[in-house]
């Protein structure tokens, strides 16, 4: 592992002698190999400035997981990723969590309204139909299967997606109960991302443009550049919607068990995005994968592992980082690893007093906490990001295999 003690607070790695932006970096926990995919990032011609890594980074397809990026004029998909808008929702209830006195069964209760992992609904809601036909998907000619609602579009709003995707329901440092849960736009935001990821790659091998590895790029003169801004956004968009509609389900179980439940506040936040924003005095595009918007005030989700706990945090608004901060705990160990390294008896073990499919441990051992880099020590990495307002305990989780 490469690192520093405390908080590296940007600290600009060497770029190299390929010369580039060059990499500010918050990461404590950083392996060679991520370390040298940013540095490969930072010598795309088209970036406007240093690559921000944040603590949670870890080796990514494309660029870098836990990497914030800006152009101007130009954009490039696959740092974006290929869950499009993939992001956190949090909300705070009236009820406390001595109340929660049947957490199994409002487990099976979000299980039966909650489809996960590779199943959608059978059918699109009423919600998630009137939402397509309100916002159809820009150009979807060019997005293989998009059928809208009578397709699996339809059916995928209001479900949540495999690997480290979650529903919680949390207790905070007062007792109150939170519902948190990470989803992003599942099939549809991959159809998108994985068409623009090589549609990009054609265009600049065409034009002749130099590109680092798989970071092909659109200029703001091509054709395809506004394509894929608005389908993006769209994306963007629906996945912002699926995590209320999944939202919805769970504030519905906890109001069957318990009776009358209040959302008091909510926070939604993308992790994997790309928005035109003003830094440095001008327009750019900043590209967030694996990081959150942290301005001034912002308020963000930050999970931990399973296991672990997660934050709510308010931004500080850090210009080194373009106003941004870690999505999570970010992996040390890829699934493969860790099902060689860990075992189900472990992971029920980390989960001890808390609500899960128990069952379905031996299938869920790729998210035990070892897996992921200690959420204390990110939080401790992006001091100068962040503030935590709350620390959120699980005692309900429930994932997609």
């Amino acid at each position: 592992m490469v690192g520093t003690n405390g908080s590296p607070g940007g600290r600009l790695l060497d770029s190299g002698r390929g010369g580039g932006a060059g990499v500010r970096n918050w990461a404590s926990i950083l392996d060679l190999q991520t370390r040298k995919q940013a540095l490969e990032t930072s010598r795309s011609p088209v970036l406007a400035g240093p690559v921000a890594l944040m603590p949670d980074a870890h080796l990514g397809k494309g660029a870098t997981v836990g990497s914030v990026i800006v152009t101007e004029d130009a954009i490039i998909p696959a740092a974006v990723g290929v869950d499009i808008g993939c992001g956190m929702i949090a909300a705070l209830t009236n009820r406390r969590l001595e109340d929660l006195d049947s957490p199994q069964e409002v487990l099976r209760e979000i299980r039966r309204g909650v489809p996960a992992g590779f199943d959608w609904h059978q059918a699109a809601s009423p919600e998630a139909r009137r939402w397509l036909g309100e916002n159809p998907i820009p150009h979807p000619e060019m997005v293989p299967k998009a059928k809208g609602a009578a397709g699996r579009v339809g059916k995928q709003l209001g479900t949540l997606g495999g690997g480290n995707h979650f529903v919680e329901v949390s207790s905070d440092e007062l007792g109150r109960l939170w519902i948190v849960l990470h989803t992003g736009s599942r099939g549809i935001g991959n159809r998108i991302a994985t068409h623009h990821i090589a549609a990009s790659a054609r265009v600049c091998a065409a034009r002749g443009r130099r590109a680092i590895r798989d970071l092909a790029y659109y200029l703001a003169d091509d054709d395809l550049f506004d394509v894929y801004i608005r389908q993006m956004l769209w994306a963007q968009s629906y996945a912002w919607r699926n995590r209320e509609l999944i939202l919805d389900v769970v504030w519905e179980a906890l109001r069957k068990h318990l009776g009358t439940v209040e959302l008091l506040e909510m926070i939604n936040c993308h992790h994997n995005c790309a928005a035109l924003e003003s830094h440095g005095g001008r327009r750019v595009w900043v590209t967030r994968k694996g990081a959150i918007r942290a301005g001034s005030g912002d308020r963000g989700v930050i999970p931990g592992s399973m296991g672990t706990d997660s934050y709510i945090v308010r931004g500080l608004g850090n210009p080194l980082s373009y106003c941004s901060a870690a999505h999570g705990a970010g992996r040390v160990h890829s699934r493969n690893r860790a099902r060689k390294l860990f075992t189900a008896e472990q992971l029920a073990e980390a989960m001890e007093g808390k609500a899960w499919e128990a069952h379905r441990a031996r299938k869920l051992v790729d998210e035990s906490p070892w897996s992921y880099k200690p959420i204390d020590q990110v939080m401790e990495d992006q001091a100068d990001l962040v503030t935590a307002e709350h620390r959120l305990v699980a005692r309900i989780n429930y994932k997609g295999a």
